[in-house]
């Protein structure tokens, strides 16, 4: 599957913004509802960390204390489309943030086989 992540960009401390991972491919295994979806981030200097996951019924989420409350996310199967709403963003948001793909709905970063190549979220203060 690949897939490709967007909605990134400049935002204001308290503002906020919607990250998509729309999947892509030829065969049944590129739909996205064969996946749970993660998202990670990475600021500069920094190692990427767990954001959050949803699995591939979207039953199931885990968030990492430093977004649960603010960010949420929501799946779309019909538009092979996994969503991250980001609300009340503070500056330490700001990073590269990626989706992958894994078949469980899992924090760790090396259980995911399939990658997007990240979309960029700044947040000013």
């Amino acid at each position: 599957v690949q897939l490709q992540a967007s909605g990134g960009g400049l935002a204001q401390a308290g503002g906020s913004l919607r990250l998509s991972c729309a999947a892509s491919g030829r065969t049944f295994s590129s739909y996205i509802s064969s996946y749970s979806i993660g998202w990670f981030r990475q600021a500069p200097g920094k190692e990427r960390e767990f954001v959050a996951t949803i699995s591939n019924s979207g039953r199931t989420t885990v968030y990492a204390d430093s977004v649960k409350g603010r960010f949420t996310l929501s799946r779309d199967n019909a538009k092979n489309t996994v969503y991250l709403q980001m609300n009340s963003l503070k500056p330490e948001d700001t990073a590269v943030y990626y989706c992958a793909a894994a078949g469980t709905p899992v924090t760790r970063s090396s259980t995911y086989n399939y990658w997007g190549q990240g979309t960029l979220v700044t947040v000013s203060s």
